[in-house]
């Protein structure tokens, strides 16, 4: 196995010569029906809006094989230490699952990787039971109805977006659930937000920290131990309400603050968390463990299909690879997640984080310039309300930028009405496909201010309903093509050192800023 640079590849240098097909020639019923390729958890993938064909496929399956990306997948999975950087395995695949087979085993830090996962998540389970059966109650007797989480980033995003994603569906098939509400923003307002109306006596707060020190985390934990003194409610014990997600090794492991603790380690990075505990102990409160088994399912479906070597039966490659030729070919900076569902109305939120913070390098994994386009700015909101947003650009820009729809055949709730003939869940779906059509053909018009220029690509995943497999797969599928995309720039996808100048910095304004010239100035113009 091989890292090199993709401008290394004399495939990619004939993929560079290569010309998008247009749209409007090659669009048809027959291209349409054939460009599909399951995902997983009852989910396709459709790629026959893209500006591709044969000749790129063949191309695409000559680069696959290269770059080696379904060897570097299975390095991953074995153990390797994938992440450079920070000289660390990378291991949220085995959260959900042994991909390699059972036979499969991983050894870090003087255990079996995989047993520890499933033994947290036994742990989990177990404690989600005792929850939502009323065994485990809160200190003053009454049982717990809300649970709210305080963290950042992959402890938040993921995990809140999992949850909206969710609650139609438990409410479609009426299964109880639990409230769960989000405290991530080191902002007081934040906070104060989710406080509103709360019961203290009857919710749960767990609090998401891998090293136990992540300002913004422990700043509002803080916040909501003050809010639990100031409710003054008699017998009233916080710790009891109280629990924590964290590294064995973090100064809350064994603190006698929190009601239990539950692990995750340094193999797991946060965008890629919400199958390990920091996703599993909200989830599996909010919908119970057997939802939270079966989204694991689904992503664990995702991460086998994405072993196939063949390019056109391995969804995330091929997803990845026409992102290669999008950003690197055609130069287009970036990528529209348009999920046509309002339960995923925070599912490119975390999209953003997953890909921006993965593949916004511009070194490799040796640290040397790579001296070409790496990921691309991600961004999106559900339909139909985008379109009353920012698709007059997406259709009459100067920037073509590639579209990436997410649809269902069937509502989560199941509470459609009927006008004019047809159901909101029909209207919604007519307007997925209108803007596919819409996008890659356009309209002449002799008006210029009417004319639609077509050629607007994208791709579409699809599925009967938006469940807990059908979610676990789609989350797979996009990390999984982030990983491949990663390989194929040979850039270290799974650390973030993007994200710590800004930390650093902070943490030297709050003390006060001592002999530096910008940041005093800026103290002054904002205190």
């Amino acid at each position: 196995m091989q890292f090199k640079n993709l401008s290394e590849s004399p495939h990619f240098a004939t993929l560079a010569k290569t010309k998008p097909v247009d749209l409007h020639e090659v669009l048809d019923h027959q291209r349409i029906a054939g460009s599909t390729i399951c995902v997983g958890g009852g989910l396709a993938y459709n790629w026959a809006a893209m500006p591709i064909d044969a000749t790129h496929l063949e191309l695409f399956q000559k680069l696959a094989d290269d770059m080696e990306l379904v060897e570097k997948y299975q390095a991953l999975l074995a153990g390797e230490t994938m992440n450079t950087g920070e000289k660390r395995l990378v291991l949220h695949h085995l959260t959900r699952g042994r991909v390699l087979g059972e036979d499969t085993t991983v050894f870090a830090d003087g255990e079996e990787k995989g047993a520890f996962y499933q033994e947290q998540s036994a742990r989990i389970a177990k404690f989600a039971k005792d929850v939502r059966f009323g065994q485990l109650v809160g200190s003053t007797g009454k049982p717990f109805s809300t649970v709210v989480q305080i963290g950042i980033g992959g402890s938040d995003l993921g995990p809140r977006a999992l949850y909206l994603a969710l609650k139609g569906w438990a409410a479609g098939a009426k299964i109880d659930h639990m409230e769960a509400r989000f405290i991530s923003n080191v902002d007081p307002d934040d906070a104060d937000d989710v406080f509103e109306g709360l019961d203290f006596e009857t919710t749960l707060f767990i609090l998401v920290t891998k090293s136990g020190t992540t300002q913004e985390t422990l700043t509002n934990y803080e916040l909501v131990r003050k809010a639990m003194h100031a409710a003054e409610i008699e017998g009233f014990d916080p710790s009891r309400h109280m629990v924590a997600v964290t590294s064995k090794t973090s100064p809350l492991a064994n603190s006698s603050d929190f009601l239990e603790a539950f692990y995750i380690d340094d193999y797991i990075g946060g965008r890629y968390s919400s199958t390990s505990a920091v996703g599993a102990v909200v989830l599996s409160l909010a919908f119970g463990p057997s939802a939270f088994k079966r989204f694991l399912d689904g992503a664990h479906q995702a991460d086998l299909a994405a072993l196939e070597p063949q390019v056109t039966k391995n969804a995330a490659m091929l997803d990845a690879l026409i992102g290669v030729y999008l950003r690197n070919v055609l130069g287009m900076p970036f990528t529209a997640i348009l999920p046509y569902s309002q339960a995923l109305s925070r599912f490119p939120a975390h999209l953003q984080q997953l890909d921006m913070e993965s593949n916004g390098k511009q070194v490799n994994r040796d640290g040397k310039p790579i001296g070409y386009a790496t990921g691309p700015i991600i961004f999106g909101e559900p339909g139909t309300n985008g379109q009353h947003s920012f698709y007059q650009l997406l259709h009459q820009g100067t920037d073509i930028v590639p579209l990436q729809f997410i649809g269902f055949k069937n509502s989560q709730r199941g509470k459609d009405i009927e006008t004019e003939g047809s159901t909101s869940q029909t209207k919604l779906l007519a307007n997925l496909i209108a803007q596919i059509v819409a996008f890659a053909l356009g309209k002449e018009h002799e008006s210029p201010n009417k004319r639609f220029p077509g050629n607007r690509c994208s791709s579409v995943i699809f599925g009967e309903m938006l469940t807990p497999e059908a979610l676990g797969a789609l989350l797979a599928h996009y990390e999984n093509k982030v990983m491949f995309q990663g390989f194929a720039w040979n850039i270290n996808s799974f650390d973030q050192e993007g994200v710590q100048l800004g930390k650093v910095l902070a943490g030297k304004v709050l003390a006060g800023a001592k002999d530096d010239e910008q940041l005093t100035a800026y103290m002054k113009l904002l205190s």
